[in-house]
């Protein structure tokens, strides 16, 4: 644990304090490059995949390239305009999605979030698969290892995110504005000298026959489509007004502008060069890049700025990433804050950013690379669908959203995003018509499976919360403790066990001794050695009930017994050093553990004890015994894992709540004060936003031994009954658990609460539960 620890620091830095974020918001000058990175890298593949399309109809049909390339570059000033309104009446962010949401339905908004989402995580893959396309070009030589250069370059940029958007913006402003230097040179100088006569590519390469299925309007339409790749990435700074300076919606809507005087320029003189310099070629097979082909011919094979433009585009379409990287987790957080995502995604990681986002964004790039090779034209034909769907449904949610508010000045505003609807609609037909066959399908397909999926996903958290509230909410009684300890051998964590069921003034203790291997010939002497007294059922396992089955059934068994009282599964486990070491020494524990917690039916303690050599054993109870119940949220799960604490003999007990947010701190101190809780609460500030840090210095605190001092760390944990409904829960307190299964003399208690009848698709949004949940609770 430390040294993945260390590691971890080592790579992304150390951790900021929520005081800092006001710290991480950009200036304009910076929040170009970060935002624009993408728009700016479209133009060094377009053009060239452009030409790739038009080539199907033979030499002549470059022709249309320049003409094509106008058109996206007024295309690209239509959307920009657009998009500086959407960024003046949404200055909170959310793009799309919001404008979408809040004018046209939820359905909508959902359609153009998944649209979007879909959209950053093809901008990952096809930039950093063009990225390794320029430096192939540089150094063909490598061309076998793309696969692993396109990776590499992918693990670096999520790296450098993960450190956080103002330190990650620094290197990509030196890296984007660099890029623009030098191909504003090229641009320049190849048409000044282009006005006497184009020098040609001093590269010897095949040259594309003038022959060729003829220039049919699909072929155009399929051209123009391509081309329009040039506009991903224009919607990113609405998604991201929070990250920019205050005033944020002004600063945003500047680098909106400054992006559109840019991309449009940069791509038609791009296209122009193309067009006009003698022996630029693209077809499939042809490993130069056309950037890369251009310089050659504007400043030489051997120059330089030639490699000057070759190490720049390579910089720029790896950081074209970057803007997927500055908007897919802000996204993914406001949709998990919406409930329409894991609410995992919602959290600020260590560095101010949202880490969970950022590493599924990076996890479904890289099977897309690797799927594609590292190929552009393998995934160009997955893009552009999505982005001009959220494009369209944000410009007609303006629409509305002016006919609604008809402020001063809404006529003229109102005109230009119907001219935007008009465009991106128009454009999206003609991407759906001529890339349906080339993989446009599979947007259709993938798109409405991941609206399903958040749809499903808030209609769960509403279903639960509705579950919960049907609880209620009331105190609850001590009761008597019996444990049962469950073990498969006799060691000194037994022993622990054993002193520690006495310490909690257990009404009654017995053991399930469910011996395996060579332990089963001795395992009940030495129990009897070690604790004479205590009552010892020994139960065999086989191919019909394995060991941590039998384990779970004889708790379950005393619980139904004991309906009045608390009964307690004590599972003893050996410490161990490292996670690989768990996992290879204690299987059965770990899966015990597991199986009790899933059964919902009985309290599941873990006592984790150092190794204690053969024995014999001696059972030591401790002086102090400190019970801390972690409380999150005021719910009958949280009484009831309360009543358990008080219902421990113990030092003492105390209620803690970790403070994040500091909203929901606000809500548990008033709910306890209006039930009349008499156990003291503390609640802690957390500037790192880390409930496990934060709850691990509290016990710390108590400086627990395992001999003298014990401290017993309560949980409520929900239990349900299908596997993708546990995924959306309890991801806290596994961590917890994790974490503090390594801490000697600290024990952990799960009080699960099993919501036996939740259903989400029982529950239509907006609407009470038909049938309400039903919870069974730990006797």
């Amino acid at each position: 644990m430390a040294i993945l620890s260390s590691l971890k620091r080592r790579l992304i830095g150390d951790p900021r304090a929520s005081g800092e974020l006001t710290e991480q918001v950009l200036p304009p000058s910076l929040g170009l490059p970060v935002f624009a990175s993408d728009t700016l890298s479209s133009a060094a593949y377009a053009t060239e995949e452009t030409m790739v399309v038009l080539a199907l109809a033979g030499a002549g049909a470059l022709s249309v390239v320049w003409p094509l390339s106008g058109l996206v570059a007024v295309l690209i000033l239509i959307v920009v305009v657009g998009y500086r309104q959407t960024v003046r009446a949404y200055p909170d962010g959310g793009g799309a999605y919001r404008v979408a949401r809040a004018n046209l339905g939820e359905r909508a908004g959902l359609v153009a979030a998944a649209a979007l989402l879909i959209d950053y995580t093809l901008t990952v893959a096809v930039s950093v698969s063009a990225g390794t396309a320029a430096i192939v070009s540089a150094f063909p030589e490598i061309a076998p290892a793309r696969l692993i250069v396109g990776l590499t370059f992918l693990a670096v940029i999520a790296v450098m995110n993960l450190r956080g958007v103002r330190e990650s913006s620094v290197p990509v402003a030196v890296l984007v504005y660099g890029f623009l230097i030098v191909m504003a040179l090229m641009i320049g100088l190849g048409i000044a000298q282009c006005a006497s006569g184009c020098r040609e590519v001093p590269f010897t390469q095949t040259v594309l026959p003038d022959v060729g299925g003829g220039l049919t309007i699909l072929i155009v339409l399929r051209a123009f489509a391509t081309a329009s790749t040039s506009l991903t990435g224009v919607e990113a700074v609405s998604n991201g007004v929070t990250a920019f300076r205050r005033p944020a919606a002004r600063n945003a809507a500047l680098v909106l502008g400054a992006i559109g005087l840019i991309a449009a320029p940069l791509f038609a003189g791009i296209a122009y060069l193309a067009t006009r310099i003698p022996g630029v070629v693209a077809f499939e097979g042809v490993e130069r890049t056309v950037t890369s082909q251009i310089a050659a011919a504007v400043f030489g094979q051997e120059s330089v700025l030639f490699f000057a433009v070759q190490v720049a585009t390579a910089a720029i379409l790896f950081l074209a990433a970057n803007t997927a990287y500055a908007d897919f987790p802000r996204l993914a957080s406001t949709l998990a804050m919406d409930r329409y995502l894991p609410r995992q995604l919602s959290r600020r990681g260590d560095r101010l950013v949202f880490s969970n986002g950022i590493l599924v964004l990076s996890l479904a790039a890289g099977m897309l690379i690797v799927l594609s090779g590292a190929r552009v034209t393998l995934l160009v034909g997955l893009y552009v669908v999505g982005v001009f769907t959220a494009f369209s449904l944000s410009q007609a949610g303006m629409v509305r959203h002016w006919l609604r508010q008809r402020t001063p000045g809404w006529q003229a505003r109102i005109a230009v995003n119907v001219v935007g609807t008009t465009a991106t609609a128009s454009v999206l037909v003609i991407v759906l018509a001529t890339k349906f066959t080339v993989g446009a399908w599979v947007i259709l397909i993938v798109g409405p499976l991941l609206v399903w999926l958040m749809t499903g996903t808030k209609r769960h958290y509403d279903a639960f919360d509705a579950a919960i509230q049907h609880l209620g909410l009331r105190r609850e009684p001590r009761r008597p403790v019996r444990v049962v300890i469950v073990e498969d051998r006799v060691d000194a964590a037994t022993a622990s066990a054993v002193a520690y069921a006495y310490a909690v003034g257990a009404q009654s203790v017995e053991a399930v001794l469910v011996p395996t291997g060579a332990r089963r010939s001795d395992a009940r002497e030495r129990w009897r050695a070690l604790a004479p007294g205590l009552e010892v059922h020994e139960q065999a396992s086989g191919l019909t009930q394995v060991p941590s089955t039998a384990m779970r059934n004889a708790a379950t068994a005393a619980a139904a017994e004991h309906a009045d009282a608390f009964t307690v599964a004590l599972v003893p486990e050996t410490r161990s050093d490292t996670w690989l070491d768990v996992a290879r020494r204690h299987r059965i524990a770990q899966r015990a553990k597991a199986a009790l917690v899933a059964d919902g039916s009985v309290v599941v303690t873990n006592v984790v004890a150092p190794i204690g050599g053969p024995g014999p054993y001696q059972v030591i109870e401790p002086v102090e015994h400190h019970v801390v119940v972690l409380v999150n949220r005021v719910h009958q799960a949280a009484m009831r894992a309360i009543a358990y604490a008080e219902s421990l003999q113990a030092t003492s007990v105390q209620a803690v709540s970790i403070n994040v947010s500091g909203a929901r701190s606000g809500e548990i101190l008033s709910d306890w004060q209006r039930i009349g809780l008499t156990i003291p609460l503390d609640i802690i500030e957390s500037p790192y936003r880390s409930v496990v840090d934060s709850l691990r210095d509290y016990v710390e605190e108590f400086e627990p031994d395992g001999q003298h001092t014990v401290v017993t760390v309560v949980m409520s944990e929900f239990i349900m009954s299908r596997w993708w409904q546990r995924s959306l829960h309890n991801q806290s307190v596994l961590q917890l658990k994790s974490t503090l299964l390594f801490i000697r003399g600290v024990v952990t208690t799960s009080v699960p609460t099993q919501l036996t009848s939740l259903d989400p698709d029982r529950l239509e949004p907006g609407d009470e539960p038909r049938t309400a949940a039903r919870a069974t609770l730990p006797r």
